[in-house]
């Protein structure tokens, strides 16, 4: 659908040309596609989406590519929103719901971002892929290059759950174990890239991984009848997820399909790796690396984002807030949620537990509120993470 205008820097707002290969503006912001807001109102609605393909391609006038042919889909998106009544219970809370994107091909979210940035990558004509990644990152960049017929170089720490390392050969990809954190795996794609003829996939080093990821928050505004929760919980590494939604509510207020209310938008962090809590507790409009960083939520071991100051903005601008929880309370939030709803959350989203109920705790939030809670991949792939609690 050709509805982009054009690229804009998020910091700088320096305008770039639609239709053409970026990485990073000069001044180091992430690009955000921008589109004609005011055509796409007039020749789309909400009530067609009642016709719509059953995946978030169902969102196309206002996703970049140019061609349908150019998609490239496994089947991502529209992931269900249930209702978590015994787990509100517990934590005394009466409106309380899962998005569930474990149920994503590859298993996470990351599909999401991958099916946006592999279609525009085969649009503009690039062959090869390189990315650092903790693990459901490169599973999906794997998958989606494969459909592609694209060759992918994946860099991933040494430690990084098994599932996505047998994942990542399985489907092709060249894979390179790092004694490091993802921020070294991030420091050989850049090092080498160049020399390889490789296209940077890094996270919001293309600007097309969020425009899959704001799906997230069109998803959750349909699913709720177009009225937006009251707060919304996002496990936060990179955090492009929380970027995206934040752009997607954008977007739809300008559609005319939401109004000016917006969740309360909160980062859930590991205590082990907490740079953008630290942050925000300190009022800085960005973060600051976070040294020796550690926690067996492998997708949170992020020590210094990308997108921080945009992430930092969304939770101010919403009346948000971020939170910290410890690797202890992330497994017994994980088993929590399994037991009581039959979701099987990766440990990221499982942080999402604790948080809400330290929030309702200390009377951040009020327990009528609507809740949504992200759990951003499947259990099934962080077997070693929740192995000691059960052992054989």
């Amino acid at each position: 659908m050709p509805n982009v205008t054009h690229l804009e820097c998020s910091l700088c707002a320096q305008r770039f040309e639609a239709n053409r290969i970026h990485n990073l503006c000069s001044c180091g912001g992430a690009l955000l596609v921008r589109y004609d807001l005011d055509a796409v109102r007039r020749s789309w609605s909400r009530e067609t989406l009642a016709q719509a393909r059953p995946d978030l391609w169902r969102y196309w006038p206002v996703l970049p590519a140019r061609a349908e042919a150019s998609i490239v889909s496994l089947g991502e998106g529209m992931t269900p929103l249930v209702r978590a009544e015994k787990l509100g219970a517990a934590l005394g809370a009466s409106n309380v719901w899962v998005k569930d994107e474990g149920l994503n091909p590859t298993g996470s979210f990351k599909a999401r971002g991958m099916t946006a940035a592999i279609t525009m990558a085969r649009e503009l004509g690039i062959r090869k892929i390189a990315i650092p990644s903790a693990g459901n990152a490169a599973s999906a960049a794997a998958a989606y290059a494969a459909a592609a017929g694209m060759e992918t170089h994946i860099f991933m720490p040494n430690d990084v759950p098994q599932a996505n390392y047998i994942e990542c050969k399985a489907l092709g990809a060249h894979v390179t174990l790092v004694n490091g954190l993802i921020s070294d795996c991030a420091r050989i794609v850049s090092e080498r890239k160049e020399q390889e003829g490789w296209f940077d996939m890094s996270t919001l080093k293309e600007p097309y991984r969020i425009e899959g990821k704001k799906t997230m928050g069109y998803e959750v505004a349909e699913q709720c009848n177009w009225q937006l929760p009251d707060a919304i919980f996002y496990p936060t590494g990179g955090g492009v997820g929380l970027i995206g939604m934040w752009k997607a509510f954008e977007e739809m207020e300008a559609l005319g399909w939401i109004g000016p209310q917006r969740p309360k938008m909160i980062a859930v962090q590991a205590e082990g790796c907490q740079p953008v809590v630290r942050a925000f507790e300190q009022r800085a409009p960005r973060s600051e690396f976070w040294q020796d960083a550690a926690t067996l939520a492998a997708g949170l071991r992020v020590p210094k984002p990308l997108g921080d100051v945009l992430i930092l903005n969304a939770l101010r601008e919403s009346g948000g807030t971020a939170i910290a929880v410890n690797d202890e309370e992330i497994l017994d939030g994980g088993m929590e949620l399994a037991s009581l709803e039959g979701i099987f959350a990766a440990p990221e989203g499982a942080a999402c537990v604790p948080a809400l109920r330290k929030l309702l705790a200390n009377g951040f939030l009020k327990p009528e509120e609507s809740i949504v809670l992200y759990n951003t991949g499947s259990g099934l792939k962080y077997l070693e993470s929740y192995a000691a609690r059960f052992p054989r």
